[in-house]
């Protein structure tokens, strides 16, 4: 039967026999009404061919004033093989290029547009990518400025670096020399942050001082770092001054909201011998630098307290040799930390309704677990890390000390494994990821150092599961982007081993054990909050991704209650939140429950009976010492002693 009445015939070899002969007519030149001028070379082609191929040159056809006559288009700075072969591209859906010649395909294919080239050639290039040819490849990702090429050649960079400083490109590259004076005492960190310092300081030599980068390489230059892991100019220090370069945090101000090609008016160019060389443009002109590229990239601990480190300076790759050594001079006076008030107001007496007593010190980024039926423990920080720990007592309603930590962590989770409280990893609020770990004993009062990760991390997430502790994702050492690393720490053993990876980079992700399932929720692969959720099968050692939450967040804390997950506030990227969701895993579904009463990112949270407590955590405009509860029954969060009071009789 023919429906309708029409005849319906398709010819499988129409499309292969028309494509071969339009390519043919192209090559002799038949019917063609473009001529592209490569470099001296002409190449024939059909204006609508190339049209529907190239964005780019569907712009010049549309273009032309007289579209029916034939269009001229010249393209003095590329290859003629590459340009040909994007011609066949066009006509037959093959691309078959000579090694040699996929960077040329490349960047004419940047020139036309035609971005699923420009992918294939890019991904090509990576998979012929090693320790020999990483420097040209970066170079080479930087000039054409494909941010997806230069972020997984900088990957590779830093897992590779001491092979790649080996190579000849590597020891072309400018080359930066620090001396770093040290105390007796004090050890440099081996970590990005030290270096966001560095780039710190080059900038404000270059921009306050009017230095130029050139000028800086020709000698060493001297830099003390005092006692309280600040940067400060060695000069400086010499005469008795101390002006301090590079905070905690001064790796935000290399952090760009758009990728920076280092080719885009650059002030500096780099000559095969790895000279500098000025651009005509005005190498003191902030509006100008402001514009080119400042990133660390890697780092090497090469001798003791000796550092190698790649980085991107105002736009050019260079080389910083780092070298720490005592201190002859004395210690200029330690800066002091800034401090925020600790205090809290009580309420008007007139309110009807109490808050529940707020703790003695304001905490965000702090961890928290239920102990026993009765106790919560929280740690962190304001400004600066504290290793007090604080247990509540819901019936007392109040809040006391317990045993100090051996050291002072912020950015860290917890969990409970065996009776015994641990604490992994976090940042010292200086200049360190940790690597070290610690188990409270609540019988003793005391905490007891563990073994070290092997890799120096904070954000991380923490969960018990079958009798072995677990610790998840992370920010690197250079807090630049999240880890997929996962480690387990057999407590009788007390020995390390390693787990699956997980399928998406995380950190600040919320960490929990459900029915043998170890679930890792949202937080953020560098800067963007995620969504998404992992669940951990130990008994094949694989990460399963699972339903989406309903909101992007990082920062959030997360409860188990009757079989399901309470994730609650977090940060969306904008926006400390109040909204909370649950997960069934019956239904792989995520549902939005009431909100909180104050938004909460970085809290506390743990359930004691069967009501959730919120502890802590960041508004948005300052760290909180207050807390709530939530009432699954009427879907409610509430900070009342009196509601309270009744849950707990």
């Amino acid at each position: 039967m023919i429906p309708n009445a029409y005849l319906i015939f398709e010819d499988e070899s129409f499309l292969d026999s028309t494509v071969a002969k339009m390519n043919a007519l192209r090559k002799s030149g038949q019917f063609c009404d473009v001529r592209l001028q490569v470099c001296g070379h002409e190449l024939m082609a059909h204006r609508a061919v190339l049209a529907c191929c190239s964005p780019y040159l569907f712009e010049i056809f549309n273009s032309d004033i007289e579209p029916h006559g034939v269009s001229h288009v010249t393209f003095e700075d590329l290859d003629p093989e590459a340009v040909e072969i994007l011609l066949n591209y066009a006509y037959t859906a093959q691309l078959k290029a000579d090694k040699e010649l996929v960077k040329e395909v490349y960047s004419a294919a940047k020139r036309f547009k035609m971005e699923r080239v420009k992918q294939i050639c890019g991904d090509y290039l990576l998979s012929k990518m090693d320790s020999q040819n990483a420097i040209s490849f970066r170079n080479f990702a930087s000039s054409m400025g494909d941010v997806r090429v230069l972020a997984k050649v900088d990957a590779f960079i830093q897992d590779h670096l001491l092979e790649v400083s080996e190579q000849e490109d590597f020891l072309k590259l400018p080359r930066l020399k620090l001396e770093v004076m040290l105390e007796d005492n004090l050890t440099l960190p081996s970590n990005g942050k030290l270096y966001s310092k560095v780039l710190n300081w080059v900038q404000r030599s270059l921009w306050e001082n009017g230095d130029h980068l050139e000028r800086l390489m020709e000698e060493v230059q001297t830099l003390y770092y005092s006692p309280d892991h600040k940067l400060v100019d060695g000069g400086l220090v010499i005469d008795g001054h101390s002006e301090v370069f590079g905070g905690e945090e001064d790796h935000l101000q290399f952090v760009q909201k758009k990728p920076v090609r280092e080719s885009t008016q650059r002030q500096m160019s780099c000559s095969s011998s790895g000279s500098l060389s000025p651009s005509n443009q005005a190498a003191n002109d902030p509006k100008q630098t402001a514009r080119r590229e400042w990133k660390y990239i890697a780092s090497e601990k090469t001798t003791n307290n000796t550092y190698l480190c790649l980085a991107v300076l105002d736009g050019v790759l260079c080389v910083i040799f780092l070298h720490g050594r005592n201190s002859p001079q004395t210690s200029p006076s330690s800066t002091p930390c800034l401090m925020k008030s600790l205090s809290f107001e009580a309420p008007p007496e007139e309110l009807e309704e109490h808050p529940l007593s707020p703790m003695h010190y304001a905490r965000s980024g702090l961890g928290s677990f239920t102990l026993h039926h009765h106790s919560k423990f929280l740690e962190n920080t304001l400004e600066e890390c504290l290793r007090t720990v604080e247990c509540y007592d819901p019936k007392e309603d109040s809040w006391t000390f317990i045993a100090p930590m051996r050291t002072p962590r912020a950015r860290f989770q917890m969990a409970v494994l065996m009776g015994q409280l641990y604490v992994i990893g976090g940042s010292n609020g200086h200049s360190d990821e940790l690597s070290c770990g610690e188990s409270y004993d609540p019988h003793a009062d005391e905490w007891t150092q563990i073994p070290e990760l092997r890799t120096n991390r904070c954000n991380a997430g923490v969960c018990s599961l079958n009798n072995k502790l677990y610790v998840v994702g992370g920010s690197d050492p250079c807090g630049q982007k999240g880890l997929k690393n996962c480690d387990a720490f057999d407590p009788v053993n007390k020995t390390w081993s390693n787990c699956a990876s997980l399928n998406i980079r995380r950190h600040q992700a919320a960490v929990c054990e459900l029915d043998g399932f170890m679930y890792v929720i949202g937080g953020a692969e560098s800067w963007n909050c995620l969504n998404t959720v992992e669940r951990y099968n130990p008994e094949n050692n694989t990460w399963t991704l699972i339903a989406p939450m309903n909101v992007a967040r990082r920062g959030a804390a997360v409860a188990v209650h009757a079989g399901k997950l309470f994730v609650v506030g977090g940060f969306d990227g904008s926006h400390a939140l109040r909204c909370v969701e649950v997960y069934d895993p019956a239904r792989n579904e995520w549902r939005m429950l009431g909100s909180m009463t104050s938004s909460r990112s970085n809290a506390g949270v743990a359930m004691l009976g069967e009501t959730i407590y919120a502890v802590g955590g960041f508004d948005g405009n300052e760290f909180l010492n207050s807390m709530e509860m939530y009432n699954p029954e009427t879907d409610e969060w509430n900070d009342c002693a009196q509601a309270l009071s009744a849950l707990s009789e």
